[in-house]
């Protein structure tokens, strides 16, 4: 496991860890792909390594092999889950192997992306109340391997009054030599009894030049690629990762976007219905975000005529169609533009023909191009 950049926070904590300052409860917030768990989990880490050195585990020690597979007795889990029946109460523990196959894959990952592993992409995650009595359980047993004990908290902004009650006994009054780390995106949403007994650490979003770095250096994405997606990924390695994999797929609903408005701007009724049933093959999913970029696009071009390349956050490619297209986008359409295309998202996420979906969101564009 890697962590991309953050190495003075990395270096904070390893510190605190050998001068003995360590608070029995952090807090590491920030936006989403600045890295939070990944240094949440490098710290368990370190704590619970035999012989740690220097800021890093030994990787040597019984403990640091246990820890490879996420698997260390005395290193906790909690996070966020789904109902699969109405009458579940699902508690971490359930979904542990799915929870450590992600750990192994990234550690930049997102919350979508887990329900994405949960099967459960139009659900809401949370926290259910028997999450914190089976902490308690757990840590009312001695530590197995008889040094630290951790518990990592993801997203603890989803746990609702009852479950966050029940975890802020244990955070007043937690056993000996026990952590709690805590990663938040929303660090306002948590209760505020519990935000107060953590101690905060700011975790800020990543640079262009690291996230380019990681992505040329680990992923042998070339230079110039690698800046483009550095920009548009605003400061999330997440979002960085995304972008890699779906590269073929944007590049399908770039082409898509273009051969819209070109139909539109020509008002060849016959093509945009031909365009409507291509669109409509894609399947929802792929359709939704094929509207998600569409929209983003439509944003990029009207910010272009701005004439200031730190506000557009577009690759090479899009950047040189909107030298020609982004006049087109102007203050009268561009709002009007881009609610068509988040209504017609609506529609399709309700199973409305698409067909008739995309057609009419092309005859729509057709007269907002010429405001």
């Amino acid at each position: 496991m890697k962590i991309i950049g953050q190495e003075d926070i990395v270096r904070q904590l390893t510190d605190m860890v050998d001068q003995g300052r360590l608070p029995h409860a952090l807090m590491l917030c920030g936006p989403s792909g600045s890295g939070k768990l990944a240094i949440a989990l490098h710290l368990a880490r370190y704590l619970l390594c035999e012989h740690p050195a220097d800021g890093q585990p030994c990787r040597q020690c019984h403990s640091c092999h246990m820890t490879k597979g996420w698997q260390h007795p005395d290193l906790h889990f909690s996070f966020p889950l789904i109902k699969v029946k109405a009458t579940d109460q699902p508690i971490s523990d359930d979904r542990l192997p799915e929870w450590r196959e992600q750990l192994a894959r990234t550690p930049y990952f997102t919350a979508n992306d887990w329900l994405a592993d949960l099967k459960g992409e139009n659900q809401q995650l949370q926290f259910y109340v028997g999450e914190s009595d089976a902490l308690q359980r757990k840590l009312s047993l001695k530590a197995s391997q008889g040094g630290y004990r951790v518990v990592v908290i993801w997203q603890p902004e989803k746990m609702p009054p009852a479950t966050a009650n029940k975890l802020l006994k244990l955070i007043e009054e937690p056993p000996q030599k026990t952590h709690f780390l805590l990663v938040s995106e929303e660090p306002d949403q948590v209760l505020g009894t519990i935000v107060s007994r953590t101690q905060r650490i700011a975790v800020p979003a990543l640079s262009e030049e690291v996230i380019a770095k990681a992505l040329t250096e680990d992923y042998g994405i070339d230079n110039g690629k690698a800046r483009d997606l550095a920009h548009i990924a605003q400061g999330s390695f997440t979002q960085a990762l995304k972008l890699t994999k779906e590269d073929s797929e944007r590049r399908e609903y770039f082409e898509l976007f273009i051969e819209l408005m070109r139909l539109c701007y020509q008002r060849k009724a016959k093509e945009m219905r031909q365009w409507a049933e291509q669109v409509a093959t894609l399947g929802r999913e792929r359709q939704k975000h094929m509207l998600e970029y569409c929209q983003r696009l439509v944003r990029e071009n009207f910010i272009f005529n701005f004439r200031n390349e730190k506000l557009n956050y577009m690759t090479e490619e899009e950047r040189n169609f909107a030298k020609n297209f982004a006049r087109f986008i102007n203050e009268r359409n561009v709002i009007p533009m881009m609610d068509e295309m988040a209504a017609c998202q609506t529609d399709i996420e309700q199973n409305v023909n698409a067909r008739m979906v995309f057609f009419d969101l092309a005859l729509k564009i057709t007269l907002l191009l010429k405001l």
